[in-house]
């Protein structure tokens, strides 16, 4: 390779420095704007930045500490609460996302540390007349001056990615040992899924009773048979839906009747209504009048709620006295349909739920092999919460299901290869004034005002590409959902499968190869035998567009994460017009927002494999990758601490295969330096990358053969050693203080952050607390069993269930869901107290802790009322 070759792929000097410029710049400015609102609004605004701290609708033991209130006294107390705390009162998945941010973050700074030093100097002294920063990278290593040079890459890449390998086996030991800790705890294992099978695909003969009562013997304490409830279904949401109609039109009639009573007060008139009901409005004569009589006086029958009870057709008619109707048609015809299916005299749909008495029963079942069938009574699933079955998928058949998967799979996978084509159709609308006068049917674009054509070249593509990013994860859902899996659990976890898949084609290999090959577009033409040169030339400096995006990515979702200026907006602005009853208020009020797994862990999971596949080749993108995750790290340690909630539980299987995903870094870059040293023609560095490669994928399947086992299933050997470790703790007590309360206490957090002592002691800890290089490299050691079971929570919340939960509990929701209880908003004419008597003859309705302030404003007072009539205590399932 001559050097006149490599010097006209250089013949444009490098801007790189100055583009890292112009990208840092307004970059910080926007991040630093975001903070400083952050930490100006937190202050005014602590419903919206600080609600796990004070809700009511939450349990304490959910709750997180309060922290103080100035602008910056709240950091000291915020950085001394444990990440455990997470785990202690959000959800293991949660607490596994900042472990793998915390994890990701040490991997790029332990590879500053091992690359900076030596490939630094290597490639800066490589006199490869590159400039700027270029001259840190694998570019300027010119190959026409001394191949042995790259001996230093390969050896530094051995090491770093040997390391890196070496924390996915360790942070697969801890989580396998933190999970079997999570599961097997007293606080999990009495819960009735951990005791509960689901089996989809059961057989005709098998859908009996009888017969699965003898297949499990005395062991089943409980079984559901799922039953097609379609038809059930169509009647309770039409009852739900004419149920929250009448309660919104009650609260107009209401409301209207109110503002009526005060444009009447203000025009000199009389409060005589109010006097007369007294205080609480208890005279019964005047509510026991006929329907809407207090109202009338208020206001004319023309102004009561009406609607067309078929869409534009027919006359209006009264929309409370239809509703009311409408209910008592309704109620009872699903309470008869409830009970038959109650009944077991629905239609069965080859699906059973069966709850044991013991998780140790329970997982013996979920272990053995069911039926003697291949793909019947299978997939089994343990741990599974009603709430997140996908109660359509139930019925769906062994066949069916396989069709389902490969037609899935094949969409998802066309998806991700094709998505550059819509992608491509919106960017080209920004350069459209040139093409309209090369395609004949756009024509018409240039008779557009230059006004309005700079809108939509400047604006159009950038609000269409941010529809088409956000329409994909809900398109990877629901392709996940169709799929036929049973819970949305593992439709998550399939989620984040296709989403990473798809961030690593076209979010990083398309742009990579599309910015190398078209920086070096004009010599491949001039030249084609020189494309591999310059590719092996570019590739390197696609770095910098990388350093760009590691930057913006990590200061812009850092500071919009705790920012989030658009959620705020929308929950100050849309309350005002939308929330016209008293439930919408309490739900925006008592609402948290929760993490999509499957959609999160992708996004972080593609920066940092960006960051190992360019570690070897420029170095530089560590550094950026490590402060851009450390502050994306910090931003999801508060939301998770004071702000989101988790409404999907995968039991943590999020964390091994983002883990995973994180290893696709280390093969794309040995493949990247094999063939950077082919292009070279270094011999001995090649044949060295090519060991290596075969070395760390034979580890690999040997590490995931070894552990996929214990990502499944709970081990038998470690029942009896968490019941002879509960019999010590649960033993006679002494009253006398540990010797070491540090070591032998679960650690909590108090209202200030700082830590304090639990209730229940442990016994002291099974091994003497090691240096770091000891715990780190013996993570089977002192990350073992023993030790984690005491991260876990310890007598969080009393598990009981009441007769009716455990009768419901594996029933589709439609068969155990009551009629709804109305809340509407109390007025002093005692208009809501007549609606309640007489609706209540219908539907359960109150108007208790709801009512009008003294310019006619609907309120909701929460420090007052605390629990609303409308709230329902959470259910550990």
């Amino acid at each position: 390779m001559s050097t006149g070759q490599a010097g006209s792929a250089d013949s444009t000097p490098s801007a790189s420095a100055s583009q890292l410029y112009l990208t840092l710049a307004p970059v910080l400015l926007v991040s630093g704007a975001f903070t400083v609102g952050f930490l100006v609004l937190r202050r005014y605004s602590r419903r919206f930045y600080s609600p796990r701290s004070f809700l009511p609708t939450l349990r304490e033991q959910e709750r997180s500490p309060d922290l103080p209130n100035g602008l910056f006294n709240w950091i000291g107390p915020f950085m001394k609460i444990p990440d455990t705390y997470v785990l202690n009162h959000n959800s293991l998945d949660a607490y596994l996302l900042l472990r793998y941010l915390k994890v990701i973050t040490a991997i790029c700074f332990v590879g500053c540390c091992i690359t900076w030093p030596i490939l630094w100097p290597v490639n800066a002294t490589g006199h490869g007349g590159q400039s700027q920063l270029e001259v840190l990278s694998f570019s300027n290593v010119s190959d026409a001056q001394d191949k042995n040079r790259l001996y230093a890459h390969t050896f530094v890449a051995w090491i770093y990615f040997g390391f890196i390998f070496y924390m996915v086996m360790r942070e697969s030991i801890f989580y396998i040992n933190l999970r079997q800790a999570y599961l097997l705890s007293p606080l999990y294992a009495s819960r009735m899924s951990s005791r509960t099978v689901l089996f989809n695909s059961v057989p005709e003969e098998y859908l009996d009773e009888v017969k699965l009562r003898q297949m499990f013997g005395n062991k089943l304490k409980n079984l559901w048979l799922s039953s097609d409830t379609k038809e059930l279904q169509d009647k309770v949401e039409e009852r739900d839906k004419v149920a929250m109609k009448l309660e919104a039109a009650e609260t107009k009639l209401i409301k209207t009747a109110n503002d009526a009573r005060l444009k009447s007060i203000k025009k000199g008139g009389s409060n005589d209504e109010e006097q007369h009901l007294g205080s609480n409005g208890s005279n019964g004569s005047s509510l026991e009048g006929e329907s809407g009589s207090l109202a009338a006086k208020w206001i004319r029958p023309k102004d009561r709620p009406t609607h067309r009870p078929k869409f534009l057709i027919g006359k209006k008619v009264d929309t409370i006295n239809w509703c009311r109707a409408e209910l008592e048609r309704l109620i009872p015809e699903v309470d008869a349909m409830q009970a038959t299916h109650r009944a077991g005299q629905g239609k069965p749909v080859g699906s059973v739920f069966v709850e044991f008495y013991t998780q140790s029963e329970a997982q013996a079942a979920f272990q053995m092999v069911a039926h003697h069938q291949a793909l019947h009574m299978a997939p089994r699933t343990i741990g599974i919460n009603p709430d997140s079955v996908i109660w359509k998928n139930l019925r769906i058949k062994w066949w069916e299901r396989i069709i389902r998967n490969i037609s899935t799979n094949t969409f998802v996978t066309l998806l991700v290869i094709f998505w550059a084509i819509p992608v491509a159709v919106v960017g080209s609308i920004s350069n459209i004034s040139s093409i309209d006068q090369k395609v004949f049917f756009l024509h018409w674009i240039q008779k557009i005002p230059q006004e309005i054509l700079g809108l939509i070249q400047g604006l159009l593509p950038s609000v269409l590409l941010a529809v088409l990013m956000a329409l994909l994860p809900i398109i990877l859902r629901w392709m996940a959902r169709l799929s036929g899996l049973p819970t949305l659990a593992r439709a998550e976890l399939r989620t984040q499968n296709s989403y990473f898949l798809f961030q690593v084609i076209q979010v990083f290999l398309v742009t990579t190869l599309t910015s190398a090959a078209t920086a070096s577009a004009q010599q491949i033409i001039q030249n084609p035998s020189s494309a591999t040169t310059l590719l092996a030339q570019d590739i390197p400096k696609a770095s910098n567009f990388y350093i760009s995006y590691l930057i913006l990515q990590g200061l812009t979702i850092s500071s919009g994460a705790v920012l989030q200026l658009v959620g705020y907006i929308l929950f100050r602005v849309l309350g005002k017009f939308l929330d016209t009853t008293p439930r919408k208020m309490y739900k925006r009020y008592s609402g948290l927002s929760a993490l999509g797994w499957g959609t999160v862990f992708p996004i972080y999971s593609l920066l940092i494999v960006i960051a190992i596949t360019y570690s070897i080749i420029a170095p530089l993108v560590l550094g950026f990758a490590t402060i851009g995750l450390y502050l994306i790290y910090l931003a999801n340690r508060y939301n998770l601490l004071f702000v989101n909630t988790s409404n999907l539980d995968t039991q943590g299987l999020v964390y091994p295969r983002a883990l995973q995903q994180t290893t696709t870094g280390v093969y794309l870059a040995v493949v990247v330096l094999i063939g950077l040293f082919a292009i070279r023609t270094a011999i001995g560095p090649l044949i060295l990358m090519i060991v290596f490669l075969v070395f760390i994928a034979l580890f690999h399947i040997s590490l995931n053969s070894a552990i996929e086992p214990l990502l499944i299933y709970l081990p038998k050997s470690l029942e009896a050693e968490e019941e002879a470790l509960l019999s010590v703790e649960e033993g006679p007590t002494s009253n006398t203080a540990p010797t070491n309360p540090k070591e032998t206490t679960i650690g909590t957090v108090s209202k200030n952050g700082s830590t304090t002592t639990d209730e229940k002691m442990l016994p002291p800890a099974p091994h003497k607390k090691p240096n770091f290089l000891t715990k780190f490299l013996r993570p089977d050691k002192y990350t073992d069993y023993q030790t984690l079971r005491r991260l876990v929570p310890q007598g969080f919340a009393d598990i009981s269930y009441s007769p009716e939960v455990e009768r419901d509990a594996y029933y589709n929701p439609a068969i155990s869901s009551p009629p709804t209880l109305l809340w509407i908003p109390r007025d002093p004419m005692g208009v809501s107290r007549q609606e309640v008597l007489h609706t209540s003859k219908v539907i359960p309705i109150t108007d208790e802790g709801a009512g009008f302030d003294e310019k006619g404003k609907m309120v909701w007072n929460p420090e007052e009322v605390g629990r609303p009539p409308v709230w329902q205590e959470k259910i550990y399932y």
